[in-house]
């Protein structure tokens, strides 16, 4: 299996403004839109209390960098405080620039997470002829999930967005017969773990202008399946139903009546 390329060089775009305006309260009312819009999720669902341990799982991407910035910015804004620790998994035969690494670690550190990066391999010890997205997502996931249980994390942060639950609906209804998307609030292990989903609410879009208007050190990991798997094939239909009715979206979400929390 071929790797694709990765970026030549992971110098910072000095057209872009500095992530560390967000940390220093210097924001744009959208994006202050953004960290609230995440607020309301994590309110809604009951997804972090006071006191609580949270690890985030990290890709390296838009999505989990603009979560991470998120979750640390609005502690300042709260009465309350919780923990964050952030885990990227890099898989050994897909690795990323090495060249990313030091930027990673600044922008964890600038935003007062914990960060580590964990290489792993990325097939299971029994890889199946047909290996897939979902495969390698379920790989990851296990992973994170012995991660947190060793280090006595409840809750797992991940970088969904509104987009996210949209395509999932869209894929399990047309393709597997179900009407069913992913949780805000996902309970494992007879509530011994939690993945929680504080941009379930947040539209994909408002992400990418945060990493086009900031400098995050974004780095996009080598997938050989990237732009031939099913979600990517979705996106364009949800976008064409989307000029049709701009809060399609939003339509579909509230389709589902969620009601999800943690127990305690």
């Amino acid at each position: 299996m071929k790797a694709m390329k990765e970026p030549a060089s992971s110098t910072i775009d000095s057209t872009k403004l500095s992530y560390r305006n967000i940390i220093d309260g210097v924001m744009q009312p959208w994006v202050m839109r953004f960290i609230k819009d995440v607020g309301k999720g994590i309110n809604e669902f009951d997804m972090i209390r006071d006191g609580e341990k949270i690890l985030i799982g990290v890709s390296g991407g838009k999505d989990s960098l603009a979560l991470s910035m998120a979750l640390s910015v609005r502690r300042k804004w709260l009465p309350i405080t919780y923990s964050l620790h952030a885990v990227m998994i890099d898989w050994k035969e897909h690795p990323i620039d090495p060249a990313y690494r030091p930027r990673l670690e600044q922008y964890f550190k600038d935003l007062d997470i914990g960060f580590e990066i964990v290489e792993e391999p990325q097939f299971p010890s029994t890889v199946p002829e047909e290996y897939n997205c979902y495969i390698c997502a379920r790989n990851r996931r296990r992973i994170l999930f012995e991660i947190a249980n060793q280090r006595g994390f409840r809750q797992i942060a991940m970088g969904h967005h509104l987009d996210d639950l949209v395509e999932t609906s869209f894929m399990n209804l047309f393709l597997r017969g179900e009407f069913a998307t992913m949780n805000p609030v996902q309970e494992f292990f007879e509530g011994d773990l939690y993945v929680i989903r504080p941009m379930i609410k947040v539209h994909e879009n408002t992400i990418k202008r945060l990493a086009q208007t900031y400098d995050f050190p974004v780095v996009k990991p080598v997938c050989p399946y990237d732009q031939t798997n099913i979600r990517s094939s979705i996106k364009p239909i949800i976008k064409e139903i989307c000029h049709m009715d701009r809060f399609a979206r939003e339509h579909v979400y509230e389709a589902h009546d969620l009601d999800c929390s943690i127990k305690r």
